[in-house]
């Protein structure tokens, strides 16, 4: 027979809240990071094709 579970203390609620909200702070950072040195050329991870500016002629 299904017996119901005990409830989670509101504390124990915040901290994994907090946990979680963390995590998706670190990634918006990383991400961040990796945009603005793709955006200023100094990135080692990504190859960025190059595209000049003056047409061939």
């Amino acid at each position: 027979m299904a017996v119901p579970k005990k409830r989670t203390s509101i504390l124990k609620k915040r901290i994994r809240k907090n946990i979680w909200k963390k995590e998706g702070g670190w990634a918006a950072l990383k991400t961040f990071s990796l945009v603005k040195s793709l955006s200023t050329g100094n990135s080692k991870n990504f190859f960025v094709k190059q595209i000049n500016s003056k047409p061939l002629e």
